[in-house]
């Protein structure tokens, strides 16, 4: 049984999920009451989410390839440009929070710290989220915009080649992460593995100013030039091969 504010802070998220209509964002199937209960009834990801499947090529101790994750990147990088023209945030952007269909379609969920802006008000200062993918600005409590959900963004596209966050560290205190966070200390990502190009999305997106972040849309017609460019490249050879 929920309290009020739970029940409150429920719906208003069924809300915001009825809003949004796009096909990486989780869709909001059915809500009902039952008895003293509020039931949501959400589409299925039957494959897990993006944090298994990290786990599972680091298990492995195999890498992702790029093309790989320029699929899955494209897909959730266009969904949360759909959210930021809706003028919605999402705040809590990780892997854990990324859904895989078992058609291979990723899904951006939990919308539950998401919140609508209105057009003339570009800043938040509620401090939540997952600290390892949150930005200077958010740590800090000194107000922060959509892209800060950039900033998270291009953690987990580099978590997604590392196989761990930027800012991972064994033992780490919160105080430690905080100081990383801020210097923008992070280790490369292997040349030999990743293109300049993939590597420069990351930087771009992990960067301390916020104006000088992409903006979703930007993030998504790069990363998706570039999955139908690799796409392209592999038919080419495959048809040469014939």
């Amino acid at each position: 049984m929920m309290d009020p504010k739970a029940r409150n802070d429920c719906i208003k998220e069924i809300d915001l999920l009825k809003s949004l209509d796009h096909v990486n964002v989780v869709c909001c199937l059915e809500s009902f009451i039952d008895g003293k209960d509020l039931v949501i009834v959400l589409e299925l990801a039957d494959a897990g989410d993006l944090g298994k499947m990290i786990k599972h090529f680091k298990t492995q101790g195999k890498h992702i390839s790029e093309k790989t994750i320029w699929k899955y990147f494209s897909q959730i990088s266009g969904a949360l440009a759909h959210l930021h023209n809706r003028r919605v945030m999402h705040r809590d952007i990780k892997p854990a929070n990324v859904f895989i269909t078992g058609q291979g379609i990723a899904k951006l969920g939990d919308l539950g710290l998401g919140r609508f802006v209105s057009q003339t008000t570009i800043e938040a200062h509620s401090l939540v989220g997952t600290p390892y993918y949150m930005s200077p600005e958010r740590i800090h409590e000194a107000g922060y915009s959509f892209q800060s959900d950039i900033w998270s963004l291009g953690c987990l596209l580099y978590e997604m080649a590392a196989l761990h966050s930027p800012f991972y560290g064994d033992k780490m205190t919160l105080a430690g992460l905080c100081r990383k966070i801020e210097a923008c200390d992070y280790p490369p990502l292997p040349s030999e593995l990743y293109s300049e190009e993939f590597r420069g999305l990351v930087a771009a997106m992990i960067q301390t100013d916020m104006a000088k972040r992409p903006t979703a849309e930007q993030v998504f017609e790069t990363s998706k030039r570039k999955y139908e460019a690799m796409q392209a490249k592999d038919k080419a050879a495959a048809a040469a091969t014939q």
